[in-house]
């Protein structure tokens, strides 16, 4: 599905209902907030920002570059270059320290004293209304400057950023400006994340350990799966034959962990080490990724319970379906319409049978997930893993 085929997103006019709102602010605190948020219009839009942003990308290869580049995405460019520059101006203390450096925290006091400036420099007078409602987003996206780590919480508070800047339409909510913002801001945005982790030693926050998909971020890994999505030339089981080549986000986001992490692929990173030997087809990683992110981020309270909510990712729950469980992963061609219209998308084993959340304990049973884990003395050859009823989930749907 091309992003074209995708509802457009929708434009919020800056006036004086927003200029009235409340700011964002911490709205879940319970299990029960969780499954609120998902009936959120909120949540809804931001479904639908990740599908356009993972259908722009499809068939796209890295390195990327635009003819007319947006003056948007440029100013935005800017604004993360400067967080970087502030990087060298603000070096690591040489005292030793057990959990993150300390001068993280005077990186994160300077974002927080010139947000305010960096964001009016950032919008024209006309979007300066909405910067109350954009700077929780800036603030959370770097990592807690409290606890010295970052996670995927935090890269979704950069996603919210963008999806507010999307819907005042400071950033066009069009397949080339989209794709703009995944080659040019994103990537952007993760350079400058992991040069803060690298630089001041930032812990994982909430990691799974092992059995996690990575300790800090998950975007990269739908992004870069949809662009290789339609392909055949490049196999799933390619990211087990480093180095890969920085030709999109799922290898440069390989690559990122072999940088950071020493040992066998398939000790440390088990779960890719699964998709790489389980999984046929990227289009069945790319919505099968789309259905983990819902579960494992967007519906664990330990970390969605820090994102800033309301103003224009509005909080107002309602009873229905959520936008991006419907749009998670391509639809069948012999799907049959529902009731009201909609045509269901291909369920994975992790997938509710209702509206609400599922009830997870511990991580999310993906399809990978059940494989036995080798030694590191017998790392089994690839394809070595028999077919099962687990992978079906995968298979409905053409890739």
């Amino acid at each position: 599905m091309a992003s074209s085929q995708l509802s457009t997103l929708r434009h919020i006019h800056i006036g004086e209902a927003l200029r009235q709102a409340s700011p964002p602010t911490q709205k879940i605190h319970t299990d029960s907030d969780v499954s609120l948020w998902r009936r959120t219009r909120g949540y809804q839009d931001y479904g639908l920002f990740l599908r356009r942003l993972n259908e722009a990308v499809v068939g796209h290869s890295l390195p990327w570059s635009c003819l007319s580049p947006s003056e948007a995405v440029n100013a935005v460019i800017g604004l993360l270059d400067q967080l970087d520059l502030w990087i060298d101006e603000i070096p690591p203390l040489s005292t030793p320290q057990r959990f993150g450096n300390l001068a993280f925290r005077t990186w994160g006091k300077r974002l927080e004293d010139r947000a305010d400036g960096l964001l009016s420099s950032l919008l024209s007078p006309q979007f300066h209304p909405a910067i109350p409602h954009l700077k929780p987003y800036l603030l959370t996206a770097f990592g807690s400057f409290v606890r010295m780590d970052y996670g995927t919480g935090h890269e979704t508070s950069f996603a919210l950023f963008l999806l507010c800047l999307t819907l005042i339409r400071f950033l066009r909510s069009d397949p080339d400006e989209e794709r703009q913002i995944v080659f040019d801001i994103f990537i952007r945005y993760l350079r400058v994340c992991w040069r803060l982790q690298d630089v001041y030693k930032l812990e994982p926050a909430g990691s799974h350990g092992v059995w996690g998909l990575d300790d800090s971020h998950f975007l990269g890994y739908i992004f870069g799966s949809a662009q290789l999505r339609d392909q055949t030339e490049i196999p799933v089981n390619a990211v087990l034959r480093p180095p890969l080549p920085a030709t999109n986000l799922y290898f440069m986001s390989i690559m990122r962990i072999h940088e950071v992490k020493h040992g066998p692929f398939h000790e440390h990173s088990s779960q890719l080490y699964s998709i790489a030997t389980g999984v046929a087809h990227w289009g069945k990683v790319n919505s099968g990724l789309f259905k983990m992110y819902e579960a494992e981020v967007l519906g664990k309270r330990v970390v969605v319970q820090h994102l800033p909510l309301g103003g224009l990712i509005e909080w107002n729950p309602e009873a229905g379906d959520t936008l991006l469980a419907r749009i998670a992963s391509p639809v069948s061609r012999n799907a049959a319409p529902r009731a009201d219209g909609s045509i269901a998308g291909t369920r994975a084993p992790w997938a509710s049978n209702t509206p609400t959340l599922p009830n997870i304990t511990g991580a999310t049973s993906v399809p990978w997930s059940n494989v036995t884990h080798p030694s590191t003395r017998d790392a089994p050859a690839i394809g070595d893993y028999p077919n099962s009823t687990q992978w079906n989930a995968f298979s409905r749907v053409p890739p």
